[in-house]
């Protein structure tokens, strides 16, 4: 056999199917959706379409919504940013339409791209909705935990009947749709930007497709190789340690600053929860009042203004707690069997957090009870061999990706990760200071990576 041959049998021997070459982007004017951004001649939209099932590639296929704000500076472009969307449930077309988490540098000297991930608003979101009357997030019996469990998959069934990618979007198949997308822009390598539920879809691509990263940011990180006891733990403890900041905050500031000053902002906060506890805030349950701290950290002001407006009876709009159940579900196992496995993980936040009462994770945990087992994307140590070591930024006090996710999920990357720590609190550290800033442009514009044991010290 000549060398030629056998080299390309030999590829064919080792290298597994792969769907056909992603379709081009045919980019037009984006829909006035988005109240407050019309359309823009800087703002192109299109649609991508993509296999429901990867394993698939040639059966149906789905609309992908995605969106381009062309650099600034086209003489000075270094290619195209990805910005990869949390929650999971956030649309990356409005934010890239909005422009504002983007920095001045990134603006001028990018391409910025993102999309709607599958389940998303303009990406085939199911059109269905939870019922009225379904049980609490907090849940009280195994009635409660029963029933939770039963409109759960009621509700599923409904929003499966409106959109067939609720069985597929966990975050490996999207790291798929994210290469297709990396495809269609024609893009050799991906530079990408991953922000809270975002940063998993940058882990599961970086170990799927090492040889295709030039850059990848992972902004306020997302841990997914913990146990649900830690994972529930964390969360509170994550929340609880914002609040501490708070406190601590207020009482070093003037009243003018903190309306809290000089008072005991814990009692006060403590007998806010207890009134919600008795409905005495009837547009909002006692779940939603304890999570609006998690909505307003690093706004401390703020947040001191919302406690004494609610001691006064004067409650704020419900905060939004919604999870997108077709990615988290399938990329988390929250295997709670009935309410006495439920009850304990309540006692641990308790304990994690006796300020914050639950954090996040509850909420996870309830969005996602009687979801199918095993899960699609399991969780796993990372095994992640790029080039250049990905870059990870949190902030110390991060109510909803603790700062222990961020130095496992380094640990568990080696020599293909590194940490910038902002020492100040908030979710999304990356606008918080100019020293966050620059690492992160550094990073994606010249491919600097920071010395280990880089910090930026908290803003004011």
């Amino acid at each position: 056999m000549q060398l030629a041959a056998l080299i390309t049998a030999l590829a064919l021997a080792v290298t597994p199917p792969t769907a056909p070459p992603s379709p081009g982007l045919d980019w037009g004017a984006c829909p006035a959706d988005l109240p407050g951004h019309p359309p823009s001649s800087s703002v192109t939209c299109a649609t991508l379409t993509l296999p429901v099932d990867w394993s698939d590639p040639h059966g149906a296929t789905f609309g992908m919504a995605v969106v381009k704000r062309f650099a600034r500076a086209p003489e000075r472009k270094v290619g195209t940013l990805v910005f990869g969307p949390g929650g999971p449930g956030d649309s990356g077309v409005d934010r890239v339409r909005k422009g504002d988490r983007f920095s001045d540098e990134q603006l001028d000297r990018f391409d910025l791209v993102s999309f709607d991930p599958r389940t998303v608003k303009r990406t085939a979101a199911p059109g269905c909705a939870p019922e009225a009357d379904r049980p609490p997030v907090i849940l009280a019996d195994q009635a409660q935990f029963d029933a939770a469990v039963a409109t759960n998959r009621a509700y599923w069934d409904r929003c499966r009947a409106s959109s067939p990618l609720l069985d597929h979007a966990d975050s490996v198949t999207q790291a798929q749709d994210l290469d297709a997308l990396r495809r269609a822009l024609g893009e050799r390598r991906l530079t990408f930007h991953g922000s809270s539920y975002g940063t998993l879809l940058g882990e599961m691509y970086a170990e799927r497709y090492p040889d295709r990263v030039r850059a990848i940011v992972l902004e306020s990180v997302f841990d997914h190789h913990l146990p649900l006891t830690e994972f529930v733990r964390s969360e509170a403890a994550g929340l609880q340690d914002s609040f501490d900041e708070f406190v601590a905050w207020c009482g070093r500031v003037t009243v003018d600053e903190c309306v809290l000053h000089g008072t005991d902002v814990r009692q006060t906060w403590r007998t806010v929860l207890q009134d919600a506890d008795r409905g005495r805030y009837p547009s909002l349950t006692s779940f939603e009042v304890a999570a609006i701290p998690f909505g307003l950290t690093p706004q401390w002001g703020r947040l001191a203004t919302v406690i004494d407006q609610l001691t006064k009876g004067t409650a704020p709009p419900a905060p939004a707690l919604d999870v997108a159940a077709g990615v988290f579900c399938a990329d988390f196992p929250a295997d709670v069997r009935d309410y006495q496995a439920y009850r304990r993980l309540l006692e641990i936040t308790e304990r994690a957090a006796p300020d914050a009462r639950y954090g996040a994770g509850m909420l996870a945990i309830r969005t996602c009870l009687g979801w199918p087992q095993p899960v699609a994307n399991p969780p796993h140590r990372l095994d992640v061999r790029t080039r250049t070591p990905l870059l990870l930024l949190n902030a110390v006090h991060d109510p909803r990706t603790p700062y222990g996710w961020a130095r496992h999920v380094e640990a568990e990357l080696g020599r293909a990760g590194r940490l910038v720590t902002y020492l100040g609190s908030g979710h999304g550290a990356y606008r918080s200071s100019p020293c966050t800033i620059a690492a992160v442009d550094r990073y994606l514009i010249d491919l600097t990576v920071p010395p280990p044991g880089t910090s930026c010290p908290a803003a004011e």
